[in-house]
C-alpha cells in the first residue's frame, strides 16, 4: 500500500509484445516483499509478484526491483530475464514527461542524459511542501529554485522524480495542476 492509502502497481505489462527500449535501459517492474517473510526483494506484475505470490500478501514499495541485488527473490530475477522488456521504463516515462517540460537549458541536459543512459534513482508524489523538504531539500537547489518555491506557496500535490548523471542531479518537479520542470541540485549523500 502507499503511503498516502492508494494502491502501487508496476508500470511495466509482461503480457505486451513488441516494444524494446534503447541499449542501457532496463524494465521497470515495482519493488515489494512478502508481507510476513521481509528481506527478498520481488518484482511486482498484474496482481502478484513475477514468482507467483498474490499482491494481497504483499508489501509494495515507491522503486524498481533490481533483479542484480542480491535479495533478489531468485525465481523474480529469472522471470524479468524471460519477459524481456515488458514495457516502456521508468526512464522513457520520464523523458516523455520532460519533453512536455518548461523549455529551458536544464530540461535539454537532462533529455540529452536520458539518452545516455541515466537511471531514476527516485520518483515520488505527495503533498508539494513534505517532498521537497524531504527529497529536494531546497538548500542544495542551485538552479530552478524559483519555480519550486512557487509550487510548495500553491501546495499542491507533487510528483518529484531524481536524476543522477556524472556529476549532475537532475530534479524533475511534476506539479498536479501545471506544467513539469527540472531543477537543478548540487551532489549530496
Amino acid at each position: 500500500m502507499a503511503a498516502d492509502g492508494g494502491r502501487l502497481s508496476a508500470i511495466g505489462d509482461p503480457e505486451r509484445d513488441g516494444w524494446r527500449p534503447g541499449p542501457g535501459r532496463r524494465p521497470f517492474f515495482a519493488l515489494c516483499e512478502e508481507t510476513d517473510v521481509p528481506g527478498t526483494g520481488h518484482g511486482l506484475s498484474k496482481g502478484a509478484s513475477l514468482c507467483g505470490i498474490p499482491d494481497d500478501r504483499l508489501t509494495v514499495y515507491r522503486g524498481p526491483f533490481d533483479p542484480a541485488r542480491d535479495t533478489a527473490c531468485p525465481d523474480c530475477r529469472v522471470r524479468v530475464r524471460v519477459l524481456g522488456d515488458p514495457g516502456p521504463t521508468l526512464e522513457d516515462r520520464l523523458g516523455h514527461r520532460v519533453r512536455g517540460a518548461v523549455p529551458g537549458p536544464l530540461r535539454g541536459e537532462l533529455l540529452a542524459a536520458l539518452k545516455q543512459g541515466a537511471q531514476v534513482g527516485l520518483w515520488v508524489s505527495g503533498p508539494a511542501a513534505e517532498l521537497v523538504r524531504r527529497h529536494a531539500r531546497p538548500e542544495r537547489i542551485a538552479e530552478g529554485g524559483a519555480l519550486v518555491e512557487a509550487v510548495v506557496r500553491a501546495g499542491r500535490r507533487l510528483g518529484l522524480a531524481r536524476v543522477v548523471h556524472g556529476t549532475r542531479e537532475f530534479l524533475v518537479f511534476l506539479p498536479q495542476d501545471g506544467r513539469p520542470f527540472v531543477a537543478r541540485a548540487e551532489p549530496g549523500p
